[in-house]
């Protein structure tokens, strides 16, 4: 029975019923995007503590191309069935937005 609290695309019909040692379509675009991350991780780091200003703009540059590169393979995930998100319940959110909306009066400006 499917979860109801789950938001996902039916899978594509493209895996084998039964998975073997071999990568397949799903275990590459699981590996790009756990990739993507990682990298984006280590370039944001790189951004920041770049000591000259043009290296900090192509660190930029690359971590802006990296983030597409991660987008489209969750796209193309989602798409695909492969990955699944869960619904956030409503009470939940209505809480995270009271927390963080109290918050905004802390700030300096407004």
């Amino acid at each position: 029975m499917p979860n109801q609290n789950q938001i996902a695309n039916p899978q594509s019909g493209q895996l084998p019923q039964v998975k073997g040692p071999q990568m397949n379509d799903r275990d590459y675009l699981n590996d790009c995007l756990a990739t993507c991350k990682y990298l984006a991780d280590g370039l944001n780091i790189a951004a920041w503590e770049a000591s000259h200003q043009q290296l900090h703009q192509d660190f930029l540059q690359i971590l802006n191309e990296t983030h597409q590169s991660a987008r489209e393979t969750y796209e193309l995930m989602f798409r695909k069935g492969w990955y699944k998100l869960e619904a956030a319940e409503q009470q939940k959110l209505q809480q995270a937005y009271q927390q963080f909306s109290g918050y905004a009066t802390q700030f300096p400006y407004h």
